[in-house]
């Protein structure tokens, strides 16, 4: 199937606005994207027609909105082939899912244990494992990532042993686009009875995300890097884990009985869903999930590597140009440095021209740290994007080269 970019383009409305008197170029994707048509007219549609609590009530809209919510949990299940809808709890994001996570595994995790992370990890698989290590006085291990940004998988096998409690690490890197080998990694940490958690934000509208494949026992992402809104996301746990585990929060639905001297939790997955949940963005999620399948994830990914490759090229070209992660298993991020000129400079000028890019850590400071830069521009696509924007950016960057040097 050839993806047709121009009715791709004509379906995400702010891609045909301006900014600073230029016609839009988005190539911060890895931050957040842009979304389609279907997923605006979920919410309209939801507040329009059936806005309404779910699971609490006997009337008409309650009963369209709960029907509607539990098929979107059902569809979502299916996108990632989960074994069952109750593995698939809703949390505000990536980042709520592994607190939740870090939460739950308090118990898990003894004093003298050990949790294995990679160097390239976010914030957000780092701090709440590193707190969680300071709390019960287990030891953090980390993974590094070498000058190509490929971890050292040989010292990852070396690491495992009957005190490592858990390995959480990220499917795709945010800074470096690395694609890790989750499957192999999983299948190495099992051998020693390790539990996996993944990070899935940069992978789930990429590359197909198959959580029975993978193996691992729970793996967390975004709606909004895929298409969908902010503010929602999700936790795939399997069931046998979840069902053991403590709840994260208390209060209305996670309850099946309550009395002032005693409350028993509900089933799974709402044992771990308090309180009112945000409906419209389950909702306008599952219509990101169909967005993709409809276009095809085989031929989102086929098309994105194609943008990659053009745009490395392009890069490679410039006088002072170093690009932080060149794995052979990438996806569509470009992180890169230019000799004697600080990243938010060009940013900032960019900007001028209309290019989005973004700039900094991306919430990785000891990996930037660790290949010694102050930060780095990533530029990174999404199936919106074209080589004709690429062309566009490469000039753009030439010009504000030229400025800043």
């Amino acid at each position: 199937m050839k993806l047709d970019i121009n009715k791709i383009r004509s379906n995400v409305p702010i891609l045909s606005r301006k900014v600073n008197g230029k016609d839009l170029i988005y190539f911060d994707n890895g931050a957040t994207t842009q979304k389609p048509k279907q997923v605006i007219d979920s919410i309209i549609n939801y507040y329009s027609n059936i806005n309404s609590n779910v699971h609490r009530g006997v009337h008409t809209l309650s009963q369209e909105a709960t029907t509607a919510f539990e098929e979107a949990r059902k569809h979502i299940a299916g996108f990632i082939n989960a074994k069952s809808e109750k593995e698939i709890i809703f949390t505000k994001g990536t980042t709520e899912s592994i607190n939740l996570m870090s939460n739950v595994l308090n118990d898990w995790i003894q004093k003298g244990d050990e949790i294995i992370i990679t160097s390239m990890e976010h914030h957000s698989n780092l701090v709440p494992w590193q707190q969680l290590c300071k709390e019960k006085e287990a030891r953090l291990k980390v993974v590094p990532a070498d000058n190509n940004g490929e971890l050292d998988m040989d010292l990852f096998v070396e690491m495992l042993n009957p005190n490592v409690k858990l390995v959480a690490i990220t499917h795709i890197s945010n800074v470096l686009g690395t694609i890790n080998p989750v499957k192999e990694l999983t299948a190495k940490a099992h051998e020693f009875g390790i539990p996996v958690l993944v990070d899935g934000a940069q992978a789930i509208a990429h590359t197909k995300v198959d959580v029975q494949d993978l193996n691992c026992e729970f793996y967390c992402f975004s709606a909004h890097k895929a298409y969908g809104p902010m503010g929602i996301g999700v936790l795939f746990g399997k069931e046998a884990w979840m069902k053991q585990l403590k709840p994260y929060q208390f209060g209305g639905e996670m309850i099946e009985s309550v009395s002032f001297e005693e409350t028993t939790f509900n089933t799974l997955p709402y044992k771990y869903e308090a309180g009112t949940p945000n409906v419209e963005g389950v909702l306008a999620m599952e219509a990101a999930l169909k967005y993709i399948n409809e276009l095809g994830i085989e031929n989102i990914q086929e098309y994105e590597d194609e943008l990659l490759e053009y745009a490395t090229i392009k890069l490679k070209e410039i006088e002072g140009m170093r690009i932080i992660g060149t794995a052979k298993n990438k996806t569509a991020v470009l992180s890169f440095v230019v000799h004697g000129v600080h990243p938010y400079d060009i940013g900032t000028l960019l900007d001028q021209m209309g290019i989005a890019v973004r700039t900094g850590n991306h919430c990785a400071q000891p990996l930037i740290e660790q290949y010694n830069i102050p930060g780095t521009v990533r530029a990174s696509f999404a199936v919106y994007n074209t080589k004709e924007e690429v062309d566009i950016f490469i000039e753009g960057l030439k010009k504000t080269l030229k400025m800043l040097k």
